[in-house]
């Protein structure tokens, strides 16, 4: 496959913390399902060739900016299901809407094919398994990529952060633990509401800390609590919660880390999923499989240290090449199940859905690279009144039912990747650091070429609201 020209990659990698200079082009636009003019969200836009890309949003709308010297490139806009949109970037409109009609392969066509194939949902998801070793990639790499965290209610954003990272992954053959490291280069919107309700996270701190298990958030007070200790406490909750390291290496990265022995994709795939096909649909020419993620005999646990993360089932769909059985697509909810679990997700978080994750790849020279994730929990803030009596209008206040959890959101956006073994290596000497919580000063010439998701327009009034109160970029 074509890649992007050897002077680029080595500025953008070798200054690693910063960004390459050149002329760039903007293209935007939004796209629509033909037949029902529904916005099309996470449709893939790309230079085709490259990992020059981005995906639209819940509104159908995105932006990408690609260098110019890729202007007599093709784009592609492709959406699984649909016929893909073809154009040279030159004669991009950014004016008229893109509108992708339907493209479905026929189920019955399809199983007529007379070489052996698995037929059963169950047994082309262990064939993907077990071509993961040819499909996912057996080198080391790095990519860049574009990060959004936020954490809100049902009124406003609490947290906001937007950062570029990189990601260093030595192959999948590999333990991830061991061998896969992230970096936070830069930071674009920075905003944290969060130490004004955080007397849970702060109390589960301290019974870590000092081992106090009878401690009750009822019991502290706010006003008698520094700041810096709130700060220190919430800190350590994000990154055993919400780390880019957690999400990463551990067992949410259903493929990178299917060969770990408690992964929930490994060998024992089938105690704790079953699949069903659905259909074989067709996504830019290719014939792919949908198939149906059912819950099986036993329970999934995350095993997340110091949380009860146990009692789930599985839901969702797998998109699978009909060709080389590499996935595509992982749409993948964890829903409470278990009585234990049942019971506390309806009184903790009034919902039944705890883990929601979205994962997308990207074929670049016959391997498939993580393009974007999504993933999206409920954040307990504190565990409600049970008052017995009257109470305060501060105490209703601070046990609001919209105030008792947060949803919590991790979108990442990968767009380059890098092979090129010196250039790595002398990646590598360079110190990493994963906390996305330290605050790092606000680089504006990097972000006007660096390739970002768009924001929803809710999000975007959200945000346009946060800047009333204070400014989102540091200085």
């Amino acid at each position: 496959m074509k890649t992007n020209s050897i002077k680029y990659a080595v500025i953008v990698v070798i200054c690693f913390f910063s960004t390459s200079v050149f002329s760039q082009k903007e293209i935007k636009n939004k796209i629509v399902d033909f037949a029902t003019l529904v916005p099309l969200e996470n449709a893939s836009i790309y230079v085709q060739n490259t990992t020059i890309g981005t995906i639209s949003n819940k509104d159908g709308k995105f932006v990408l900016i690609v260098p110019e010297e890729v202007e007599k490139d093709t784009l592609i806009i492709s959406s699984i299901g649909y016929k893909s949109f073809k154009t040279a970037i030159s004669d991009f409109d950014n004016t008229i809407e893109i509108y992708l009609e339907e493209d479905i392969a026929s189920l019955d066509e399809v199983l007529l094919v007379a070489e052996t194939r698995p037929t059963t949902g169950n047994e082309i998801v262990l064939k993907a398994i077990d071509k993961l070793k040819l499909n996912l990639p057996d080198s080391s790499y790095i990519q860049k990529g574009f990060l959004r965290h936020k954490e809100r209610n049902t009124k406003e954003f609490k947290w906001l952060i937007e950062s570029a990272i990189t990601l260093y992954d030595s192959s999948y053959q590999t333990k991830a633990s061991d061998h896969l490291k992230i970096n936070v280069d830069e930071m674009r919107k920075s905003y944290d509401l969060r130490e004004v309700d955080s007397l849970f996270t702060y109390t589960a701190y301290l019974k870590h800390k000092v081992n106090k298990r009878n401690l009750k958030a009822k019991n502290l007070r706010r006003d008698t609590i520094k700041t810096s200790s709130l700060v220190k406490a919430i800190k350590w909750n994000d990154t055993r919660v919400n780390g880019l390291q957690n999400l990463l290496q551990g067992k949410l990265n259903l493929l990178r880390n299917s060969t770990a022995s408690k992964a929930l994709f490994n060998e024992s795939i089938l105690d704790k999923h079953q699949f069903k096909l659905d259909t074989v649909l067709v996504d830019n020419g290719r014939k792919i499989y949908k198939i149906k993620i059912l819950e099986s005999s036993d329970f999934i646990n995350l095993n997340t240290k110091g949380i009860y993360n146990d009692g789930y089932v599985a839901n969702g769909w797998l998109y699978i090449y009909w060709d080389n059985y590499a996935i595509k697509r992982i749409e993948y909810d964890l829903i409470a199940a278990s009585d234990n679990q049942k019971s506390r997700s309806k009184s903790l978080f009034g919902t039944q859905l705890n883990h929601k994750l979205v994962i997308t790849y990207m074929e670049y020279q016959d391997k498939m690279y993580p393009n974007y994730i999504y993933y999206e929990t409920p954040k307990l803030v504190n565990v409600g009144l049970k008052a017995k009596g009257r109470v305060s209008k501060e105490d209703e206040e601070r046990y609001n039912k919209e105030e008792r959890y947060y949803y919590t959101v991790q979108e990442i956006l990968f767009t380059e990747i890098i092979h090129d073994k010196e250039i790595i290596n002398k990646a590598l000497k360079s110190s990493w650091d994963a906390d996305i919580f330290s605050k790092k000063p606000y680089n504006k010439e990097f972000w006007r070429n660096y390739n970002t998701l768009l924001e929803s327009e809710e999000d975007e009034k959200l945000i346009q609201d946060l800047t009333k109160r204070s400014s989102l970029y540091t200085d």
